[in-house]
């Protein structure tokens, strides 16, 4: 629910603040005062309008979806629009693109305005019947649990076996392809350090000259040993620690000769190019060995493609025989649950004086919800040619029908001018319905009639007063004349006041 709203330098609004109760929330005021521009605003925030606010901070105490746009739920949650040069989007301080404010604000904002019917899905009407049934037969949830999960085994089979059987066409050449790959690298044999070393070496033979150079310059040192022992001895000096150090340097000496070594040059160079090729390739000598590994693993697979194609087929024919079996059964309990549906939805059509619809149940091809799909006639009209308002209406009996069939439901409803150009008597059946969906819901409402208003929990009212336009909560006699004005005008009756006395 929203808890507050707070909107800065809104064209003629230099500042609006409102603070919220749940329930239905109406927004009245003579025409041009600015009741859409502060709607949109607020629709703004979601990513769901445009709006020229400068800022625009909208207070939420419920805990959404957050999580998978790496932004942690608050105690309240705090959705932020800054327009300057280009419009920002914040949750929580934390910035959000439009496009995944949008995602998320259509998790649990409606918006009833457009010739929208994203409502009417038959995944929606399908989840209603099957509610319905598991409300009497609590076993029939665990039906459902088991039906889905064979379909998506089958899905996962059947997408295995579609990709064997591409692989099967081009197979030989894959196998030639990947015996290639892992005779070329058996062929290497690497091991694991020997570029290191090998590469290590070659830095040596490079300077093979001036190290043989240096050496035989130094090692005139040893002609020295015994001169220097006998001084020491003659100092008493024990002479062990020069004995030592001469050992260890002859040790170094004789490491850094090329004499021992078995390989020709040219053998090292060319083996270092080889190696160098399989890093090239691989990224280094660990992920090449890898690589062998899978490579082999792959060419077992092709060489067992044949058996593993049977086996798959097997588990595709018998799950589709099972969910065959399965969705029959579904489309069964679904049709004896769909007259009590159709009718519940007439009910809140009938409410709010429209024609009723009439619900078929026929077969589609296999999905996880079954072979079941609904289409919706009213009237023998198509939804697409049906008003604004027609649709908006038949978008509150099903949202209400939902609410009535799950007794479940939360979020908030956005309604704009849901009542515009309605008898009284209209008003009045919308007003009911959405008194009703307040209780699941919280509402929003730009309301022109005083049906609707009067059942509001918040109502505000928008003036301008020195072309500055201005927000505020009325109650009580207050409330009482705005409704009257919408009933008979700036001139109020005493009749007027009459009717709005006893509309709330």
């Amino acid at each position: 629910m929203i808890e507050s709203i707070l909107i800065k330098e809104n064209l003629g609004f230099k500042q609006a603040k409102l603070d919220l109760e749940a329930g239905l929330t109406v927004f009245t005021g003579l025409s041009g005062t600015g009741k859409s521009v502060l709607f949109k605003a607020i629709l703004a925030t979601f990513a769901l309008s445009e709006s020229e606010a400068k800022m625009v901070e909208v207070l939420l105490n419920d805990e959404l979806e957050l999580d998978e746009f790496g932004i942690e739920n608050e105690e309240l949650n705090v959705f932020k629009l800054l327009k300057d040069k280009s419009t920002r989007y914040f949750i929580n301080n934390q910035l959000i693109s439009k496009k995944n404010l949008a995602l998320l604000s259509k998790k649990f904002v409606k918006y009833l305005s457009a010739k929208e019917n994203n409502e009417f899905s038959n995944e929606r009407f399908l989840n209603l019947l099957d509610f319905m049934q598991v409300k009497e037969d609590k076993k029939f949830q665990d039906f459902l649990n088991e039906y889905k999960n064979t379909y998506k085994e089958y899905t996962e089979n059947k997408t295995r076996l579609e990709k064997i059987q591409e692989e099967e066409k081009k197979v030989e050449e894959l196998k030639e392809f990947t015996s290639f790959e892992i005779q070329k690298i058996q062929s290497i044999n690497p091991k694991i350090g020997e570029f290191e070393e090998l590469m290590s070496f070659k830095k040596r033979l490079s300077k093979k000259d001036k190290i043989d150079a240096a050496w035989n310059r130094a090692s005139r040192i040893f002609e020295l040993e015994s001169a220097v022992i006998e001084a020491l001895q003659i100092s008493d000096v024990d002479s062990s620690f020069f004995s030592e150090c001469l050992n260890e340097l002859r040790a170094v000496w004789e490491n850094q000769s090329f004499d021992d070594f078995d390989f020709d040059i040219e053998e090292v160079l060319d083996r270092i190019e080889k190696l160098s090729s399989l890093i090239s390739k691989y990224g280094s000598i660990e992920e090449a060995l890898e690589a062998l590994e899978k490579k082999k693993s792959e060419l077992a697979h092709y060489e067992n493609l044949s058996f593993e194609k049977k086996e798959l087929e097997e588990k595709v024919q018998s799950a589709k025989i099972l969910l065959d079996e399965k969705s029959q059964k579904l489309s069964i309990l679904r049709k004896k649950r769909l007259k009590e549906l159709e009718n519940l939805l007439n009910f809140y059509l009938k409410k709010l004086y429209m024609k009723d619809v009439k619900l078929e149940l026929k077969e589609c091809a296999l999905s996880i919800l079954g072979k079941d799909e609904i289409s919706l006639n009213i009237n023998e009209a198509n939804l697409k040619n049906l008003s604004s308002g027609e649709i908006n209406r038949l978008r509150l009996s099903f949202i209400a029908t939902e609410c009535n069939v799950t007794n479940k439901a939360n979020g908030i409803i956005f309604l704009d001018e849901i009542d515009a150009n309605l008898s009284g008597k209209e008003a009045m059946s919308i007003a009911e319905v959405l008194k009703e969906l307040a209780k699941f819901y919280q509402i929003f409402a730009i309301s022109h009639l005083p049906q609707l208003s009067s059942k509001a929990n918040n109502h505000f009212l928008v003036e301008k007063i020195d072309n500055e336009s201005r927000v505020r909560k009325i109650e009580n006699e207050e409330r009482v004349r705005e409704l009257a004005r919408m009933v008979s005008g700036e001139n109020i009756t005493q009749e007027a006041l009459e009717f709005t006395r006893t509309l709330l």
